[in-house]
């Protein structure tokens, strides 16, 4: 059987066809990962996956005009017929005036990932290595009071390496590993039945919790959702718990990321440099941190990627924009575009931090006086125009600044811009995460319940 030649020979020989077919200009990105993962269950292995495989995605230009085209077949016959589709595809495009790749003197002088440790060294972890894992945080939780059962406890690992190139003179790729450990805990029975879950993810298996603190995580987050039951109706604070506190970030930054910028469709269109959240308050993005998910050296452009602040002191600085939604707007890439194999590029954040508070969660708890603490988030109504505000939620009800039982089957609703003006942050954020964000207290939701 032939030998699959590595990524950064593909990118070439995709680009190479490319030419032969008649485009004018093409970016190829190629993607060889593996996967590993074991389920347990009742302390026997349930399930067991391998999967190897290969994504190539070529994008060709001409003129304005432009196609992706994908495959996971490397061979040379079919590298020439994906070039010779896509430039089919090209010619009868309609036209979009902002296409285009990057001029030279645009592109990254770091080709790699070298520095950042988004690889690790240690070899892939054996079957039985994971099984032991994925049943120790099973046994964890299960020795947790009130646990009546275990929906999943799993392992697993992976590792992509991803190169890019383009006729422009672009040509860079690195790899990239994750270890993880998960668990779903169920207590109560019946329709009295409440689950919770606990996960840890690291790039280095070095740096991954131990199963035992999953699992009896995840134990004692189910067992306190017992008896949960609706809360009452009415506006109250809300106290989002750092495991979805990320979700309110995530739709500020959505809000602002070029595409939605350029259709018009985002209730910050008109926000640029001013307020967007409290004074205090700053957003920054690194794709420079070492050991994170969510780094990387360059984008899916071949732009260098840099820190820079999204928020600063309150105040809105800049969208988040790839090539073509930055000349559209008459601005300069910031160098986040992202992209998968059968799809031109579109703008995406890596690494988020918000600033921390001073007071611990249990402080916000005691301030809120009576208000809900969420800790889990169901489906989401977000008007991406005005940003009324709508999602399930469940958690626990507070009164008296303490937690009195815990709550389901409620909707929380509000607008975000007014909401992110009136956050108050704890200082539990988890900082390995790619998006640190600690608890958010929000003053004056409105909850429907019971």
């Amino acid at each position: 059987m032939t030998k699959t030649p590595p990524p950064a020979e593909l990118t070439e020989a995709l680009l190479d066809a490319a030419r032969r077919a008649g485009a004018e200009a093409a970016d190829a990105i190629v993607i060889e990962g593996c996967s590993v993962s074991v389920d347990v269950r009742d302390g026997a292995l349930e399930q067991a996956e391998r999967a190897e495989g290969i994504d190539l995605g070529l994008r060709v230009l001409i003129g304005r005009r432009q196609a992706c085209v994908s495959s996971g077949d490397a061979r040379p016959e079919t590298l020439l017929a994906m070039a010779e589709r896509a430039v089919a595809m090209a010619r009868e495009a309609p036209e979009d005036p902002w296409a285009g790749l990057a001029e030279p003197a645009q592109l990254a002088g770091r080709r790699n990932a070298e520095g950042l440790e988004l690889d690790d060294p240690a070899p892939e972890p054996e079957p039985a290595a994971l099984e032991a894992r994925a049943l120790a945080a099973e046994a964890a939780a299960l020795a947790v009071s009130g646990i009546s059962r275990i929906d999943s406890a799993s392992a697993s690992y992976g590792r992509r390496l991803v190169h890019l190139a383009a006729s422009n003179g672009f040509s860079g790729g690195y790899a990239r590993t994750m270890h993880s450990t998960s668990c779903v805990a169920i207590t109560g029975e019946g329709t009295g039945m409440e689950r919770d879950w606990a996960a840890e993810s690291r790039i280095h298996l070095a740096d991954l919790p131990p199963p035992e603190e999953v699992g009896q995580l995840a134990g004692e987050r189910a067992a306190a959702r017992l008896g949960a039951r609706k809360p009452p109706s009415g506006a109250f604070p809300v106290l989002y718990d750092e495991r979805v506190a990320n979700s309110l970030i995530g739709h500020l930054v959505a809000a602002i990321n070029g595409t939605a910028i350029t259709r018009g469709a985002s209730w910050l269109r008109d926000a640029l440099g001013q307020p967007v959240l409290p004074a205090a308050l700053s957003l920054n993005e690194d794709p420079h941190r070492r050991r994170i998910s969510g780094s990387r050296p360059f984008d899916a452009e071949g732009l260098p990627t840099a820190p820079r602040a999204l928020v600063a002191d309150g105040v809105l600085q800049g969208w988040v924009l790839d090539l073509a939604t930055a000349r559209k707007l008459g601005l300069e890439s910031t160098a986040n575009a992202s992209r998968g194999p059968s799809s031109p590029p579109s703008p995406s954040t890596s690494n988020l931090a918000l600033t921390q508070g001073v007071h611990s969660r249990d402080d916000l708890i005691r301030e809120m006086g009576t208000g809900l603490l969420v800790t889990s988030l169901i489906g989401a109504t977000i008007n991406p125009n005005t940003g009324d505000y709508s999602r399930g939620a469940s958690g626990f009800w507070v009164e008296g600044g303490e937690i009195r039982y815990p709550v389901n089957e409620c909707t929380i609703a509000g607008n975000l811009r007014d909401m992110l003006m009136r956050l108050t942050p704890a200082n539990d954020a988890r900082t390995h995460l790619g998006t640190v964000v600690p608890s958010l207290l929000v003053e004056g939701l409105t909850l429907a319940g019971s």
